[in-house]
């Protein structure tokens, strides 16, 4: 059943975790990100998730709340919201979508959670770049690299919730780092942005740095730095193959491209662009458009409000 009235929301990745308060047409009256804590544990990341969402739910003045909507980094069991994100090690099987509702909710409203870029692909499909399309793809690019689909203008959620979940998308079985998951030459492996400050690093970027990170990898990309460079190259051309293997499989009309390292603009997309022209050349995969997310950092926040406002589309989980 789909709500009426301004919605609570969430978005938690490995990097940072943010709060908002969105309105019945997907406008946020407010928002806030803050770091996610590193190395904490389930009592302290949620005692810092619960501060901030009282903190922009004080400062929008919202009463009569229609739900709570959060995304949250996966793999999770879906939709019970026991969330266990390989980047955040503190939660494992955390009932997050139990704890919203138990400190958010009053009785009977809804409380919806799903994967972050499965969220980020909603708020696209909604109110950003792949408005009026039927088939696209949303990824986030950045601690680490996910996914979600919409396909004949709904959100698809696959047996277990996690469909599209393209970082998983094996782009060099041979070659490629092991991933997180246990799998060798993933995508997320390769793109996500600590993985590629490490190869950086392994090929003489900020060697004295061991704290360096991704957005100094793609500032100094920016300023010609010829490691930086062949880094943001080596993600793009990973996110390329992958892109051209979901298109082949669902055939999209667009793809959007959010998260951190989407922000490196063509140091990014030029190789991705050119690799998908290499790999997609079936005629109905030629047309695939590529994009970055329309909404930027605040992708995540309005697909977890769709999640309530939009249930007929984006929500099977009740």
């Amino acid at each position: 059943m789909e709500q009426r009235g301004p919605v609570l929301v969430a978005d938690i990745g490995g990097t940072k975790m943010a709060g908002g308060v969105c309105d019945p047409d997907g406008t946020l009256l407010t928002w806030e990100s803050v770091p996610t804590p590193a190395d904490a544990d389930a009592d302290a990341l949620w005692s810092a998730l619960e501060s901030l969402l009282a903190g922009v739910l004080e400062r929008s003045g919202a009463a009569d709340l229609a739900g709570v909507g959060c995304g949250c980094g996966g793999p999770m069991r879906w939709p019970e919201g026991l969330v266990s994100p390989l980047n955040i090690p503190g939660w494992r099987d955390f009932p997050l979508r139990t704890a919203l509702a138990d400190r958010f909710a009053a009785p009977g409203m809804p409380v919806r959670l799903h994967n972050d870029a499965i969220c980020m692909a909603a708020g696209e499909h909604w109110r950003g770049a792949g408005r009026g399309t039927r088939n696209m793809l949303g990824m986030v690019v950045s601690t680490g690299v996910g996914g979600g689909l919409v396909l004949d203008g709904r959100l698809v959620n696959g047996a277990s919730g996690n469909a599209g979940h393209i970082g998983h998308v094996v782009v060099d079985a041979e070659n490629g780092p092991l991933c997180k998951c246990g799998g060798r030459g993933c995508l997320e492996a390769i793109a996500r942005g600590p993985g590629l400050a490490d190869w950086a690093q392994s090929q003489g970027w900020r060697q004295d740095e061991p704290d360096a990170t991704a957005r100094e990898l793609a500032a100094d990309a920016a300023l010609g730095h010829p490691v930086a460079q062949a880094a943001l190259g080596r993600a793009g051309r990973a996110v390329g193959i992958a892109i051209a293997s979901a298109t082949s499989l669902c055939d999209l009309e667009v793809v959007t491209v959010g998260g951190g390292l989407s922000q490196a603009g063509p140091l990014l997309f030029t190789p991705l662009r050119a690799a998908l022209a290499e790999h997609a050349r079936l005629e109905f995969t030629r047309h695939v458009r590529v994009v970055p997310a329309a909404l930027g950092q605040t992708a995540g926040l309005v697909g977890a409000a769709a999640l309530v406002l939009r249930a007929q589309r984006y929500w099977a989980g009740d």
